[in-house]
């Protein structure tokens, strides 16, 4: 993606500005703390990883790579003997030599994942084949170089995901991947209690989210956001969070509230 520039956000870590979306990649009050609250603290990952439970994660947009890395250091850090796949999807990718100037061995217990991650770089933006496979410590990764609405999972989808990290540009930027259409997808590659996290807490989002066939919570955001939303296949994976109501959600998206 052309005009993309490394700035620093409040926790010190890197995220990346880009001036032709007009948008950050991550929170610029802290890119890590934003990631590891949003995508492993309210996701349940943290909790899989503990139990060494399978964990396939399905990430919207993969970006710097943050998550893929905290994912892989988190399942070092806890000793887990989980199965651990992450599938990701990403139409414009960074280029090698801006990726290499990213902070983030300095956020891991285990900086020698970085290293590793490097590679998948070098794939996406070689010209070959639109698929990558690596290997992050435990974590076996699958990225895919193209438009969420060209995904095929293929012979390397471990299906069903247990995990969705709906990790786009906002729906101002990136309407396209905030639709009932997507939802719907997300929810027909997912297992039966799967969990999906995003930042985004819009009405319209949630929305989206409830007409595609979530179950919809609301939960406390990062790093000066009042929100995030937690969706799930299943209503008891939203024990202890604020529920919506999803009947609503969709007579107003239908009635053309949004």
């Amino acid at each position: 993606m052309p005009n993309v520039r490394i700035e620093l956000s409040k926790d010190g870590s890197h995220t990346l500005y880009s001036e032709s979306q007009g948008s950050y990649y991550h929170n610029p009050n802290g890119a890590v703390e934003e990631s590891i609250h949003v995508y492993f603290e309210q996701s349940g990952i943290i909790g899989a990883l503990r139990g060494n439970k399978p964990v396939s994660v399905m990430e919207i947009g993969f970006g710097t790579g943050l998550n893929l890395l905290l994912l892989a250091n988190l399942a070092l850090k806890l000793e887990s003997s989980s199965a651990v796949t992450f599938t990701s999807v990403e139409a414009y990718p960074i280029g090698f030599d801006q990726a290499q100037q990213l902070n983030y061995r300095d956020f891991l217990e285990h900086p020698e994942l970085f290293d590793q991650m490097l590679p998948v770089f070098s794939g996406l933006n070689s010209g070959g084949e639109a698929i990558t496979l690596q290997k992050i410590g435990p974590v076996q990764a699958v990225i895919h170089k193209c438009l969420f609405d060209d995904f095929e999972p293929g012979a390397h989808h471990p299906a069903p995901f247990t995990h969705i990290l709906h990790d786009p540009f906002d729906p101002v930027v990136s309407p396209e991947l905030w639709t009932p259409e997507v939802f719907a997808r997300l929810k027909s590659l997912s297992s039966d209690e799967a969990v999906m996290v995003t930042y985004g807490a819009s009405s319209r989002a949630r929305a989206a989210m409830a007409v595609g066939g979530w179950f919809i919570a609301r939960a406390p955001g990062a790093l000066g956001k009042r929100e995030m939303t937690v969706a799930s296949m299943a209503e008891t994976s939203l024990d202890g969070l604020k529920r919506l109501n999803e009947h609503r959600l969709r007579e107003r998206w239908r009635a053309g509230d949004f």
